[in-house]
């Protein structure tokens, strides 16, 4: 009776949480709705809205260089949306994030344009319709460019004696001279001289008196240190010698957006109503428990999305949603175990128990490893790939957490409430071991076959079939400017209008590499041309909408510098390599064998090669989500492959002879067979629905990883357990060669 309670009780704990975070994420709480999905910052490619990248020109800034023209970057895009973002990047670069802006045009000439500080002389000011935000003037007593330093400090008051927050100015020689005059006009009638920052006046000390030596100290105003610094700092932009150029932008509509949304969240939908039927079918009572606890997960990721501050991207949502289908993997692994314990004929309660201790080390080191590809996408990806590993590596956590914690209390508690037949969980069926092992010449040459395909497809498309390189690479590998541009609905896209759109582009460009493609499902063409000045793109953004009577919202584009591209060429290898590396240290050093390491690693890789060929073969554009695919295949290649090694490892013992190892191989893949079926099932689930129904740049995501799917599905079962014993009978019979010399 007890026992009863306590489950009882645990069940509606749960399902209690899952209805708080449900409220949460629906509603919110407050008149603002504090913790609903709705106030989930969005990325551009969500919200729309304008990002730029500048960097600086000549010799990288110093680090106070750099934070200045951040804080006086993230005052200008304040002016446009309070949700701008201004990060400081590597190499003397700035990227600025301003969602769901109207006018880009202006925005951007506004965001690059040299700072201006004024000293004005109360006099000298006056202020229309009596607005302070809005100061007239026509002389300056000097400029930002006078400024030699300022600086936030400290000094004791002369009337409270107490320590006082101030900011303290040094002038160049020309400022002051030009300062010292105006102090002593000002000084008898304490007036005050106006700072004036990019039109605003942010600041105005009266006078006390003249300041003959060029230096002045601002006082009374400050509170704290941090306000102080933050007027000394805007003082100092104002003489920054710092020239930036932009090397990367972009202009995002807010209803492509919006229709990214609807679809992906429909997608989700669809997908996880799938996986929902498919586990409950096919594992009954656990797969009803695992079915609650991907509610669980789900609720939970949303509050933690809002929580954390996390800005959600197009790519983030299908991370979300990849997790979902990944989610399951550590429910499918534990009641597979369940299932074998059952079949031995122990008790129910003895093998819930049981399935989750065996399935542990599985589940822990098959995350840490694509926790790694998480990691490694985070740090040397950019923007949206930022934000796939952030819900990427969130998600691969609270699955952990879910499957171990979540899924085990409720089963327990179920099991207490009096569902305890075995029926309810169902036994594994005896399954005739598979030759693997003997198959393994097959299955070499087919992945041998591949390989050589891919490298054929690529000295194809060099030779020619895409402009001279391997594959088609998008504008984050190649640099250049790239219009997406919707037209009306009764605006037919013919051949002849897309030879006025190339003539109009070759003309703004001065060059006639211009290259146009429809868009899929919507009534509207890619223009891809070298990259553009701020000044032609606003050109051809003008004559398109006088031309085609289009609305500016529905022309975005984006450019990127030939550097940046060169770099994200280089960060694609590099992240490849470095996670591959990464797992080859953790699994050598868990599972005490550098075979083991070894041959999970050309495994993974193989994977990789095959989704190359399918970006080769589709001419599917090699962007920067590129670098996310193949990272997230090469995470999920081998979690799979580590499954089938950890049930080697425990099969193995003391066995060494060759006809041993051999049935150890054999029967640990067709042990985990359900296993990988049901994984490769589910994840596959959630992608073909993003393949079905997501825009077009999900698509180009969703097309590989679904062929990464099918292929680490197929090299964690047919390649890796051979690969293994080949490579441990050529190390063995290496050994006793040496031994018997």
């Amino acid at each position: 009776m007890k026992n009863k309670k306590k489950g009882l009780l645990q069940i509606i704990l749960i399902l209690a949480i899952i209805g708080l975070c449900g409220f949460t994420t629906l509603v919110g709480f407050t008149k603002h709705h504090k913790g609903s999905a709705q106030n989930i910052k969005l990325g551009l490619d969500l919200a729309g809205g304008v990002s730029i990248t500048y960097e600086a020109v000549g010799d990288t800034p110093s680090q106070t260089e750099m934070e200045d023209t951040r804080n006086m970057m993230q005052k200008r895009a304040e002016v446009y949306s309070t949700e701008s973002s201004v990060v400081i990047g590597d190499g003397g670069r700035i990227t600025i994030d301003i969602p769901g802006v109207a006018n880009a045009d202006e925005v951007l000439a506004s965001l690059g344009k040299e700072g201006s500080l004024d000293f004005v002389a109360q006099d000298d000011m006056s202020f229309e319709d009596n607005d302070q935000t809005k100061p007239k003037y026509t002389k300056t007593v000097c400029t930002g460019k006078d400024v030699k330093t300022a600086e936030a400090t400290t000094q004791q008051n002369e009337v409270t004696k107490k320590k006082e927050y101030v900011v303290s100015l040094k002038f160049k020689s020309k400022g002051t001279k030009s300062f010292a005059n105006a102090t002593a006009a000002a000084a008898p009638s304490k007036k005050v001289i106006y700072i004036v920052y990019d039109g605003k006046v942010i600041s105005y000390p009266a006078v006390q008196s003249e300041i003959s030596n060029g230096e002045a100290v601002i006082s009374g105003s400050f509170k704290t240190y941090d306000s102080a610094e933050e007027l000394a700092s805007m003082i100092r932009i104002g003489a920054l010698p710092v020239e930036l150029k932009e090397v990367q932008s972009q202009v995002v509509g807010a209803q492509l957006g919006q229709d990214a949304i609807q679809s992906s969240l429909l997608a989700g939908a669809i997908g996880f109503a799938l996986v929902v039927l498919f586990m409950i079918v096919f594992y009954r009572l656990p797969g009803l428990a695992a079915s609650i606890a991907l509610v669980f997960y789900l609720v939970v990721m949303l509050v933690g999305l809002n929580a954390l501050d996390i800005t959600l991207t197009l790519p983030g949502v299908a991370g979300i949603i990849l997790n979902i289908g990944m989610a399951v993997d550590a429910n499918v692994i534990i009641f597979t175990r369940i299932k074998e314990e059952l079949a031995k004929g122990k008790t129910v309660q003895s093998s819930i128990k049981l399935g989750f201790d065996k399935a542990l080390s599985a589940i822990i080191d098959g995350n840490v490893t694509t926790l790694i590809a998480a990691f490694v996408l985070y740090i040397k990806g950019s923007g949206t790939v930022k934000g796939f590993a952030t819900t990427l590596a969130i998600g691969i956590i609270l699955s952990m957490f879910t499957a171990l914690y979540i899924t085990k209390i409720l089963l327990k508690a179920m099991y207490a409430l009096g569902v305890d037949d075995i029926k309810y969980f169902g036994v594994e069926k005896e399954r005739k071991t598979i030759h693997f092992v003997e198959n393994k010449a097959k299955f070499f040459v087919i992945s041998g076959a591949l390989i050589v395909a891919c490298v054929v497809c690529l000295f194809i498309n060099k030779a020619g079939r895409c402009n001279g390189n391997i594959l088609n690479y998008g504008l984050d590998f190649s640099g250049g400017t790239t219009f997406d541009i919707t037209f009306n609905k009764d605006q037919k896209i013919d051949s002849d209008m897309k030879k006025d759109i190339e003539s109009v582009f070759s003309k703004e460009s001065g060059s006639n590499d211009v290259v146009i493609s429809e868009i899929a499902g919507s009534n509207g063409l890619s223009v891809k041309t070298v990259e553009l000045s701020e000044k032609k793109r606003d050109a051809l953004t003008k004559s398109l909408v006088k031309t085609y009577s289009i609305e500016e919202k529905n022309i975005q584009y984006q450019n990127i510098s030939a550097s940046v591209s060169d770099e994200m060429k280089t960060d694609a290898i590099v992240a490849v390599v470095i996670a591959a590396i990464c797992m080859l240290i953790y699994i050598w050093f868990r599972f005490k064998d550098i075979v083991f390491a070894g041959s999970a690693v050309l495994a993974l890789l193989h994977d990789a090669v095959v989704v190359l060929l399918v970006y080769a073969v589709s001419k599917i554009s090699v962007g920067n989500t590129f670098i996310a695919c193949m990272l997230t295949i090469v995470g999920y290649s081998i979690n799979a492959t580590i499954v089938i090694f950890d049930r080697i490892r425990e099969n193995l013992g003391s066995k060494t002879s060759e006809e041993a190892l051999t049935e150890v191989v054999n029967q640990s893949i067709t042990q985990t067979l359900t296993r990988s079926i049901n994984t490769s099932l589910t994840t596959f689930f959630m992608v073909i629905m993003l393949a079905i129904l997501g825009v077009d740049s999900v698509k180009d995501f969703a097309i590989p990883l679904l062929v990464g799917i099918i292929c680490g599905g197929y090299s964690s079962v047919c390649i890796t357990g051979p690969l293994w014993l080949t490579i441990k009978k050529r190390v063995h019979t290496g050994k006793g060669k040496k031994a018997r010399k």
